[in-house]
């Protein structure tokens, strides 16, 4: 046979869909596992129609699962961001939106059973050290997917699996602020660069002369905003010890205004060189916490609060997601102690896909 068969489940987590793999079904060698993710998913073609990408990068992401050896963890998760066109793999971030289908995944690939009518997951993000704790609908013992929990960017209705997001402060970078500064000032433009579940350079729409408020659409079609934008990222990246970021996703970027619908504030998170077309679980992490911390670049879009937990609600291009927020405030600033969100994950297909043996011969 020319081609090499890997076991794998196919999933929406979040907004976001992929392939889910056990970690032992793939190369050891991480060159090597990108050439097979790249393969896999088809990165090189708009279309990834040599693979089962989407072309787009919230359908292009990698979840691969194994049984861990932490003493707190059940389920190790290493994620990877494949690319839609540049055939590059990105193993740095993680993705919160993919690890909504951790859990079931987990389940459904028995790494650990099932525990009555509600099973508790425990996950560590191996890209960068998060734990996060995952509760399952599992009545009857099986996964459930369906239920009346409804998230904006997904149609319908879907079971709700519940996320609680540890241990995500300087996940990439080490502290909760990389520059050491509350503001920072890149070409002109006053930004917040923070690491919480994600590392991100924020800033105010106005400061590019927008309103937070334009579609997905109107922002990727703005040339000028986009290498505005990338200048200023990669001078972020550099200040915040990330060192050259120019091929790589991290920092991620956001945009804040003023809510219009409601919620605490508009945001617009991108990804970077696309606009999320509504909003990374990890990034809404870490949006909320620039908003809860006294100082940033969000001061003045909302009424500050001491009272934990929190709900930050943020307002993006496809509706709204809310972040349960447990802090502390003292004279060192603010302390984070965990995030929590409801997402929804639904099992598409499950089966084989195949990588050229030309790409890897198989173990």
């Amino acid at each position: 046979m020319s081609q090499i068969a890997i076991p794998f489940l196919f999933m929406r987590g979040g907004t976001s869909r992929g392939p889910y793999m056990k970690r032992d079904d793939l190369p050891d060698d991480q060159d090597r596992l990108a050439d097979v993710l790249v393969a896999a998913l088809g990165s090189g073609h708009p279309l990834n129609i040599d693979g089962i990408g989407g072309g787009n990068a919230v359908t292009t992401k990698v979840a691969m699962l194994s049984v861990s050896d932490d003493d707190w963890a059940d389920v190790d998760y290493f994620f990877a961001q494949v690319s839609v066109e540049d055939r590059a793999v990105d193993f740095k971030p993680s993705c919160g939106n993919i690890l909504s289908g951790v859990g079931p995944a987990a389940l459904e690939m028995k790494l650990l059973p099932v525990s009555g009518d509600e099973t508790v997951v425990k996950i560590r993000a191996v890209n960068t050290g998060a734990r996060v704790v995952s509760t399952v609908q599992t009545p009857g013992g099986a996964v459930s997917y369906s239920g009346d929990t409804a998230i904006d960017g997904v149609p319908g209705t879907a079971a709700p699996v519940l996320l609680q997001f540890m241990d995500t402060v300087g996940g990439s970078t080490g502290a909760l602020l990389p520059t050491g500064n509350l503001i920072d000032r890149f070409d002109g433009v006053t930004v917040t660069c923070m690491d919480v579940a994600m590392p991100m350079v924020i800033a105010r729409a106005d400061a590019f002369g927008l309103s937070g408020y334009e579609t997905v659409d109107e922002l990727n079609d703005n040339a000028a905003f986009f290498k505005r934008m990338e200048a200023i990222r990669i001078q972020a990246g550099m200040a915040m010890g990330m060192g050259d970021v120019a091929n790589s996703v991290t920092p991620k970027f956001g945009l804040l205004a003023p809510a219009r619908d409601g919620g605490t504030v508009a945001a617009r998170y991108f990804m970077p060189w696309k606009t999320h077309p509504t909003m990374a679980v990890t990034g809404a992490q870490c949006l909320a916490s620039c908003v809860l911390t006294p100082g940033t670049v969000a001061d003045g879009l909302c009424e500050h609060t001491t009272s934990s937990p929190a709900t930050v609600t943020l307002e993006h291009a496809s509706g709204s997601i809310n972040v349960l927020v447990d802090f502390e405030v003292s004279e060192a600033g603010i302390g984070l102690r965990s995030a929590g969100l409801v997402r929804t994950a639904r099992l598409l297909a499950s089966g084989a896909l195949y990588v050229p043996k030309a790409v890897w011969s198989g173990h």
